[in-house]
């Protein structure tokens, strides 16, 4: 029996456009917020890692609080809109606020404001926006296959902004006077496209009555009550949540370890806009391969199989990076990049759809819908990989000797570039593909739902 439809095509494109909202912030800050602070503010890289990951103690906890209150909110506008809507105004002012740091200050108060900032933004406004984002996906309908379209438009959106964003930033920056007032001055454009897009986005859509998200094909059991101990004990029981939840971490770290590429661009190519050009090596084939996702979902009668069979190839495609990039044969690199993201693509699209699997595997197994809290690995990923992948680089680049605006940096730093920009990402690729041939929730899905039949 085919599955009732719930959305136009403009509700999911206009779901979708919350990720351009969504990557004027996070695109700029992981691709940019090092570089800035190491070569324009003069702060240490070592020491801004390390601020990045005290920042991370608070984002652990306020992840799963914004997810249970989501799940607990009733308005007008649903559970996750008004949480999307409104929090993007603090991310708006925090992205503004970080990049907008006095040259002039002392030293501590730098790194003070910094930090301020870096957590608020992280730890509250994007946790609130991102998460409630995220969980539209299982609000707004219960059919898979509009679950993946939806996932796939979002992560073009999302991979369209990222290949702007690193394309024209560095050149934006000169254009508006480089230096501080550069770097301020394009936060401050891009915080505003940021506003009006999320503004549309959470207007685009509407999420579904508590009474139809609780009907299931077999099950119409009452949702209990529960609290955000109880909701932390749904979460750890679900090994197919813990599984997610590490691919997501994993897949952070990999783009923003990609994302430090500016460094790789500048000292080992050098040539920085190389960074735009290795932008749409990553970001074109995954939205082509993003195209396709819904199809070959459907022909494959799942995402287990399409998902595995993509990130080995991935895997494959990143070690011959490291082939061509030892080579110093840059097409080659290009292309074997190009490959990469294609093996990529599918999981990016139907990712969503996974943690909406996820989150039924909770229902019929425990008989409570914790959406809001269940999507909460989306910003814990985010934040938790993306802190990590660039207090990870931060670190490194201080242990190698890295040496900000240096015309020449030394062997070992030479050498750590080299380790960052190609043998991590393919490192992580291969943990990835290895945890996906466990990720089985699909089947487990269905095994139950037969079962009750």
């Amino acid at each position: 029996m085919e599955e009732k439809k719930y959305l136009k095509w403009y509700n999911k494109v206009g779901y979708g456009s919350g990720d351009i909202a969504g990557n004027v912030v996070y695109a700029f800050l992981s691709s940019f917020v090092m570089i800035f602070l190491t070569d324009t503010v003069g702060l240490n890289a070592g020491v801004v890692g390390t601020l990045m990951m005290f920042s991370k103690l608070f984002d652990g906890v306020t992840d799963i609080f914004f997810g249970s209150m989501i799940d607990k909110t009733k308005s007008k506008m649903g559970k996750a809109r008004p949480w999307m809507l409104w929090a993007y105004f603090g991310c708006a002012a925090m992205i503004i606020a970080i990049f907008a740091i006095p040259v002039d200050l002392g030293e501590t108060a730098k790194y003070a404001w910094f930090f301020i900032a870096y957590t608020a933004l992280n730890a509250v406004f994007y946790t609130a926006n991102n998460i409630a984002y995220s969980a539209l996906t299982s609000l707004i309908t219960k059919n898979s296959s509009e679950r993946v379209q939806m996932g796939s438009i979002r992560f073009m959106f999302a991979f369209g902004t990222s290949l702007l964003i690193q394309t024209i930033t560095v050149d934006a920056v000169k254009i508006m006077g480089g230096g501080a007032r550069g770097w301020r001055t394009v936060a401050v454009i891009y915080a505003v496209i940021g506003l009006i897009v999320n503004t549309i986005s959470a207007l685009s859509v509407k999420e579904l009555s508590s009474a139809e998200l609780e009907e299931t094909n077999s099950s119409k059991e009452t949702e209990e009550k529960y609290s955000l101990k109880d909701a932390v004990k749904l979460l750890a029981a679900n090994k197919y949540y813990m599984m997610i939840c590490g691919i997501y971490i994993l897949m952070q770290i990999f783009t923003a370890t990609l994302n430090m590429g500016i460094y790789f661009m500048t000292y080992i190519l050098g040539n920085a806009s190389l960074l735009g050009v290795f932008s749409m090596a990553v970001n074109i084939p995954l939205i082509c391969g993003l195209v396709f996702t819904p199809m070959l979902v459907k022909k494959f009668r799942g995402m287990y199989k399409i998902n595995l069979a993509g990130y080995a190839l991935a895997t494959v495609a990143r070690g011959l990076v490291i082939v061509a990039g030892y080579m110093g044969n840059l097409p080659l690199m290009l292309l074997f990049t190009g490959a990469a993201s294609i093996g990529m693509s599918p999981l990016q699209g139907d990712l969503n759809a996974l943690i909406a699997s996820c989150s039924e595997y909770t229902f019929l197994t425990k008989k409570k819908r914790i959406d809001g809290t269940m999507f909460s690995c989306t910003s814990l990923g985010v934040k938790i990989g993306g802190g990590i992948g660039t207090a990870l680089a931060g670190w490194l680049l201080a242990a190698s000797g890295y040496v900000a605006n240096a015309a020449e940096q030394v062997p070992s730093c030479i050498n750590m570039l080299y380790f960052m920009y190609l043998w991590i990402p393919m490192i992580i690729n291969l943990i990835i593909t290895v945890v996906l041939s466990r990720l089985k929730v699909e089947q487990a899905n269905e095994r139950i739902e037969g079962n009750r039949v």
